[in-house]
C-alpha cells in the first residue's frame, strides 16, 4: 500500500466517521488501533494518528506513516473515542483532512 496515500485516507477517514477499530499491517507487525485523525505533515507525509490496541510496542497513542503501512483494513468493532490523550490541535499535523 506504500505510496497510496488515497486509499490510506479512503479507509482511515471512513473509518473515523464511523467510530471503527482498523487493522492494519504496519512496519512487519499486525496492529488493532482505534483511528483519530489523518492528515499531512509540513513536509507533505501522511500521517494516521491511532491508539494501538494491539501489537507493535503495545496500548497508547502512535503516529504512523502512511508509506510504511502495508495493509489496511476496518473492522466491525466499534470504539469510543474518548482516550484522554487525543489532542485535535496535534501541531505534527500541518493539514488535517479527517479527525475524531
Amino acid at each position: 500500500m506504500a505510496n497510496d496515500d488515497s486509499r490510506v485516507i479512503e479507509i482511515a477517514c471512513g473509518a473515523i466517521a464511523q467510530r471503527q477499530r482498523l487493522v492494519l499491517a504496519y512496519k512487519d507487525d499486525i496492529r488493532i488501533v482505534d483511528p483519530y485523525m489523518v492528515g499531512y505533515d509540513a513536509q507533505g507525509r501522511l500521517w494516521l494518528s491511532a491508539v494501538q490496541i494491539m501489537g507493535g510496542s503495545g496500548p497508547g497513542f502512535r503516529s504512523y506513516a502512511a508509506e510504511d503501512i502495508a495493509s489496511l483494513a476496518m473492522t466491525e468493532e466499534k470504539f469510543v473515542p474518548d482516550h484522554p490523550d487525543y489532542n485535535p490541535r496535534d501541531r505534527m499535523f500541518a493539514r488535517v483532512l479527517c479527525q475524531i
